[in-house]
């Protein structure tokens, strides 16, 4: 599911635009240029039956947007959620975007960085 959903993501014209090919899951290499995405898992659970799993999974995935301005991360961000909410395609069954949570960081020396967390539920094909 990450490979797939990063992939997707990089695929997305609107996501290219705002961060060309800074999409990483759970940290961005030191001093990676600004706006990029952060990916983590917040939560994953595999589909069970009474037989063993049913091959589907269901996971909850932050998308962290960060930007030097809050316009360049709330642009990342608005560009992950139209390429990911109602998405539907490959191992993809349904993307939901559930949340959106908007902070500052303080950054190194005196520059704040700017973040737009999402948080999306997406059901997937284990197989």
């Amino acid at each position: 599911m990450e490979e797939a959903l990063r992939a997707l993501l990089l695929a997305d014209a609107g996501v290219s635009a705002a961060v060309g090919n800074r999409v990483d899951w759970m940290a961005s290499p030191q001093g990676a240029a600004l706006p990029r995405l952060v990916l983590q898992v917040i939560d994953d659970s595999e589909g069970d039956t009474y037989r063993g799993p049913d091959g589907l999974s269901q996971a909850m995935v932050q998308v962290d947007a960060y930007g030097r301005t809050y316009a360049d991360a709330k642009g990342a961000a608005r560009a992950v959620r139209a390429c990911l909410d109602h998405y539907v395609g490959g191992q993809f069954q349904a993307v939901i975007h559930q949340t959106t949570r908007d902070s500052r960081e303080s950054g190194q020396g005196a520059e704040d960085i700017f973040r737009v967390s999402q948080d999306f539920d997406i059901n997937w094909s284990v197989s």
